[in-house]
C-alpha cells in the first residue's frame, strides 16, 4: 500500500475497464471486469473531477482543493489520500509514480 507522500507525489489514472457516471446526488465508478463499484458524495466527486482536470496530478489537485475550500492542505491531504487509496485498492484508479 502506498504511503501518503508517495500518493501525493504521484498521478492517478482511471483504467480503461472502469466507467464513471455522474448523477445528481452522487458519482459512481464501476470496474467492468470485477463488478466492484464505489459511490462518491459531492466532495469526493469534486476531488475526482480535479484529479481528472489535472491529468491525475494528486499534488496539484490538493492545491486547488485547498484554495476552493479555503482549508490548509494538511487537513485536506488526509481525505484526498484516503480517497485515492480506497479507489486504488478497489481497482478503480491506478497509481502512476512520477
Amino acid at each position: 500500500m502506498a504511503d501518503r507522500d508517495e500518493i501525493l507525489s504521484s498521478r492517478v489514472v482511471i483504467p480503461d475497464n472502469v466507467v464513471l457516471r455522474a448523477f445528481e446526488a452522487e458519482t459512481l465508478l464501476l470496474n467492468l471486469d470485477t463488478g466492484t463499484y464505489h459511490g462518491l458524495n459531492q466532495t469526493g466527486a469534486r476531488m475526482l473531477d480535479l484529479l481528472r482536470e489535472t491529468d491525475g496530478d494528486v499534488g496539484r489537485s490538493l492545491e486547488t482543493l485547498s484554495q476552493e475550500y479555503d482549508m490548509p492542505q494538511d487537513e485536506l491531504a488526509e481525505d484526498l489520500v484516503r480517497l485515492c487509496r480506497e479507489l486504488v485498492d478497489r481497482g478503480l484508479l491506478e497509481l502512476v509514480p512520477r
